[in-house]
């Protein structure tokens, strides 16, 4: 029997009354989630739900979450998180691909209207039979969508007995953001996400009195899930949720809380120092561990948060088919900023190249990944699970390099790659670059079609603030300090820069 609910399960019962869940003023103990999860698994068993179902939740980050969550897994069934930015089209689809019986979904609010959009993604999905609305109004047995969570878990007990799962059967289906045509569901089986959860918990040191997690990361993507939340509740700790990320509210939530780890993207952490830097604000002294993932931090940024937090921020690297974390630099092991360290405990990397053979040395070579973290395959799709798996090895399509002592550098994704008059271009290199100008914030670069050259190199450029600086004069600055057919020759200037809800730079919609 191994089931990835036992994260809850454990802190449940060791510590009834430790706080689990900090949500505004709400503060709930952990005896609290594992009650309202029973009733949840109780709910769906009670509904013909159970052992290999397949029960999808679209949920910002609040307690709904992992009501919702652990009671999925208590009931045998498959957990199949959806990103609250998809619309009612996207939301029937990602239903039907997975095969969904029943959809818990958020109400929403005026800026994001979800449970408008998942009751008409719900209705025109062809096989799933229930609906449940999470309420905005907490404890509301009423909602304008649909039958309301509290209304539906009435007279249901508290207690369950949590279904016998195996560790190949399927926990969770995270889809893929589908960068690359439609999103594949990720199946991953519970000693894939278990096991992320154990290296994860045993390569940060807990923190005498207790940790306190800030989950700012979204829930429903493999990052928040395995990093923030599971393995938050593995260790016991408090998991502060923050619905949506705003850098001065999460730095006011760090101090407030004493928060002891943090992990965002890269735009989180230039946020919270740009918002330091220009108003004052105070900067949180508890914090014992950040790290870093989903794309790589510019240089800059690294600097400036060792220099203003005193802390350096570990980069790791994983994606949801690796349950995530695949390398990471590891505490005890010398840091290399700029680098995504080495393979967990467990897993193994290597450079490869288009044909499946090993690149030996530097590289580049696009990283390939085996171990207990790679998922079972993409749900119901052979053909393009095995075009990146073979031999149990996992083809990521990000390129990068490996240095002397097996840390790991990542170029670009294959696909992010510029070809301009047949040189290939890295976009994070420039972007690496244009950051350091003092004009410049945060940069973003693009490949646009080009009919002499193939494609031509485009910046997006968001000024530092007061900033005066001008395309030509940003242009004749990075002629002067890269090779000629990678500088950029056309830069546009933008007040923000369009984003996923994980906070990566969406590069498709700018080129």
């Amino acid at each position: 029997m191994l089931n990835l609910s036992s994260v809850l399960e454990d802190s449940a019962r060791n510590n009834p009354d430790g706080t689990a869940i900090v949500f505004g003023d709400m503060r709930l103990p952990y005896s609290m989630i594992e009650t309202v999860a029973c009733q949840v698994a109780n709910l769906l068993v009670s509904r013909g739900i159970g052992k290999g179902d397949k029960v999808a939740l679209a949920c910002p980050n609040l307690p709904y979450f992992p009501f919702v969550y652990f009671g999925i897994l208590k009931a045998g069934a498959t957990v199949v998180p959806l990103n609250v930015l998809l619309h009612a089209r996207e939301i029937a689809y990602h239903l039907d691909d997975s095969d969904a019986k029943a959809l818990f979904c958020f109400e929403g609010t005026a800026e994001l209207p979800l449970g408008e959009r998942g009751k008409a993604g719900f209705e025109s999905a062809e096989g799933c039979e229930q609906f449940f609305v999470l309420p905005a109004t907490p404890l509301a047995t009423e909602s304008e969508y649909g039958e309301s969570f509290w209304a539906a878990l009435g007279g249901m007990s508290g207690e369950f007995s949590t279904v016998q799962t195996s560790a190949d059967d399927t926990a969770v289906i995270l889809y893929t953001s589908g960068t690359t045509g439609r999103p594949k569901g990720a199946e991953l089986s519970h000693q894939n996400m278990l096991m992320n959860v154990m290296v994860s918990d045993k390569m940060f040191p807990r923190t005498e009195g207790g940790d306190a997690y800030l989950a700012v990361l979204p829930l429903f993507h493999s990052f928040g899930q395995t990093v923030c939340m599971n393995t938050g509740f593995m260790r016991g700790a408090t998991v502060v949720l923050m619905p949506r990320f705003d850098p001065g509210e999460a730095l006011a939530a760090m101090s407030r809380e004493k928060v002891t780890f943090f992990a965002g993207v890269p735009t989180m952490y230039w946020a919270m120092l740009t918002k330091i830097h220009t108003e004052n604000v105070e900067v949180p002294t508890s914090l014992k561990v950040a790290s870093a993932g989903g794309s790589a931090s510019p240089v800059e940024v690294l600097k400036d948060f060792e220099q203003t937090f005193g802390l350096s921020i570990l980069e790791g690297y994983g994606l949801s088919e690796t349950a995530p974390i695949a390398s990471f630099n590891q505490l005890g092991r010398p840091t290399k900023p700029g680098t995504i360290g080495t393979p967990i405990w467990g897993v193994e990397m290597k450079l490869i190249d288009a044909d499946w053979k090993t690149v030996e040395g530097e590289g580049p070579g696009e990283i390939a990944i085996r171990g207990h973290n790679v998922m079972k395959g993409y749900y119901g799709r052979p053909e393009a699970t095995a075009e990146v798996m073979r031999d149990g090895w996992f083809r990521t399509g990000d390129i990068a390099t490996r240095d002397a002592d097996g840390y790991y550098s990542i170029i670009d994704r294959a696909k992010d790659m510029i070809i301009r008059n047949g040189f290939n271009v890295y976009p994070r290199e420039v972007e690496e670059l244009l950051v350091t100008h003092e004009g410049v914030s945060l940069a973003a670069v693009v490949g646009v079609p080009h009919d002499a050259h193939g494609e031509e190199i485009k910046a997006y450029v968001i000024r530092t603030p007061g900033s005066s600086v001008t395309d030509e004069e940003l242009i004749a600055w990075t002629r002067d300090n890269m090779a000629a057919y990678k500088y950029p020759r056309i830069v546009e200037f933008r007040d923000e820069l369009p984003m996923t809800a994980t906070g990566k730079i969406l590069k498709r919609e700018l080129r």
